[in-house]
């Protein structure tokens, strides 16, 4: 088998065996590096998160949680969790979600989740700074195939949300999120915006009074 270096192999979809990319992701070298692999081609991402990408992130969990707990929704988040189906596909999003009855099945203990044993989550996020082409190519392809229910992409520089359902391998725009019922994405593009100049707390106690009053009309 050929081996590839490093620049091979990087932040680009290669051709790749399944047993070349388990090489490569067990790496130590490659500890802090995502994982992709579809249709015998693997990605692994090293690119460093900036700042930006770091904020969107961490107020998207903020505001889904917030959005949650307001409206009784169950929830179970993880952050780069590992997605795997043996020998055909493996994703790590940014951040992904089981919702409602669903929570009680998302995965635990420290292994690769194991899509063999283990359901897709309901909802997928991939944090788009430098791979906003790729998020919504070939990993959208990648969800698709996965069967995760939603898949959110978010663009850092323009602080929009790119979302889509996705059912029978296939999927489709949408504006308001159907795993977390009536959550406009418009609301959260606003509030992603928004803490560009303001601090997390100022962005959540905002939403947290626009939520409010949206359970109460």
């Amino acid at each position: 088998m050929v081996q590839l270096t490093p620049a091979q192999v990087t932040n680009a979809w290669v051709p790749a065996s399944w047993e070349e990319f388990v090489r490569l992701t067990d790496d130590p070298a490659y500890a802090k590096a995502k994982g992709y692999y579809l249709n015998q081609q693997m990605r692994i991402e090293t690119v460093g998160v900036g700042p930006d990408h770091a904020r969107e992130n961490t107020l998207l969990i903020l505001v889904i949680g917030l959005y949650c707990g307001l409206n009784g929704i169950p929830i179970v988040g993880l952050t780069h969790c590992s997605y795997r189906k043996a020998g055909v596909q493996e994703a790590q999003p940014d951040i992904s979600y089981y919702v409602g009855s669903r929570a009680a099945l998302a995965p635990q203990g420290r292994a690769i989740a194991n899509l063999d044993e283990v359901p897709p989550s309901d909802l997928a996020i991939e944090i788009a700074d430098s791979s906003l082409a790729d998020d919504l190519g070939t990993k959208r392809l990648l969800y698709e195939e996965l069967d995760v229910a939603e898949y959110w992409v978010v663009d850092v520089s323009q602080s929009q949300i790119i979302a889509f359902q996705i059912a029978n391998q296939g999927s489709r725009r949408i504006p308001v999120s159907q795993v977390l019922p009536g959550l406009e994405l418009s609301v959260l593009q606003a509030a992603l915006e928004q803490s560009k100049q303001a601090e997390n707390s100022q962005v959540v106690a905002q939403l947290m009074a626009q939520f409010q009053r949206s359970r109460e009309a």
